[in-house]
């Protein structure tokens, strides 16, 4: 007897915007495959599972992000914001960032890779020890500068400062500290930047910015309410160079 799988209408559109969206990678390694490599896909049905996997998986998520996490940020900043306690609000964007970032997989993920580079290379110890201390010291450091970038993004949206002139100095100030950094830390300060944006930290430090910029007045939600992903991206950059010079 044959195994019937009927899929809810809900999220029949939902699969198929995931299946859309994951097109065009699709395509690209298709076509590398067949037509530069002239090479048939190795193990075709686990590939093929696992792609069906990717697109739930990613359905899954774009869906959770919209009804929890997207919310839930937002709901905290207004509440945050009415209170009206600088203090508290200050304090709960350190936590998010810090929070958020320190469980990163990307960033637990490029920390260990650091932390056995770096041993192999003969810059810290080699035992195991040395390696998950270097390795956590990464990972608190970059946590500690995104919810530093939090706190700064959250004195912008208050004051109303201009993104782009806190950018452009902090990027000056990063091309500055490149001189002095060690050229071993150079390469992983610059990743950092990007390892923290990504899947769990995004989504709550944008609804923290839409949020505050929402419920303060004379605020607009489109220009005020993004750019804590530029803060988050490059303050880990500036505190790894200086974690580099330290240690």
């Amino acid at each position: 007897m044959a195994l019937k799988i009927q899929v809810p209408r809900r999220l029949l559109p939902l699969l198929v915007a995931a299946a859309r969206d994951l097109t065009p990678i699709v395509a690209v390694i298709a076509f590398f495959q067949i037509v530069v490599v002239q090479q048939p896909f190795p193990n075709l049905d686990r590939v093929l599972v696992g792609l069906v996997f990717v697109i739930v998986g990613l359905m899954l998520f774009v869906r959770g992000l919209e009804m929890g996490l997207f919310p839930f940020g937002e709901t905290l900043a207004v509440a945050f914001a009415r209170k009206g306690s600088l203090s508290a609000l200050l304090l709960f964007a350190f936590c998010l960032g810090f929070g958020t970032t320190v469980a990163e997989p990307a960033l637990i993920a490029v920390a260990g890779e650091a932390a056995e580079v770096a041993g192999r290379a003969g810059a810290i110890e080699g035992t195991p020890e040395a390696m998950e201390d270097y390795a956590l010291s990464l990972r608190l450091t970059v946590a500690a500068s995104v919810g530093a970038a939090l706190v700064i993004g959250v004195f912008r949206i208050l004051r109303g400062w201009p993104v782009q002139y806190l950018i452009i100095g902090g990027y000056g100030v990063v091309i500055v500290l490149t001189y002095f950094a060690p050229p071993e830390i150079v390469g992983i300060a610059y990743d950092s930047g990007g390892v923290t944006t990504s899947t769990i930290t995004v989504p709550l430090v944008t609804a923290l910015g839409v949020g505050l910029a929402t419920t303060i007045r004379g605020r607009n939600p489109l220009v005020d309410g993004f750019g804590l992903i530029a803060f988050a991206s490059l303050t880990p950059m500036i505190f790894v160079l200086v974690f580099g010079m330290v240690v």
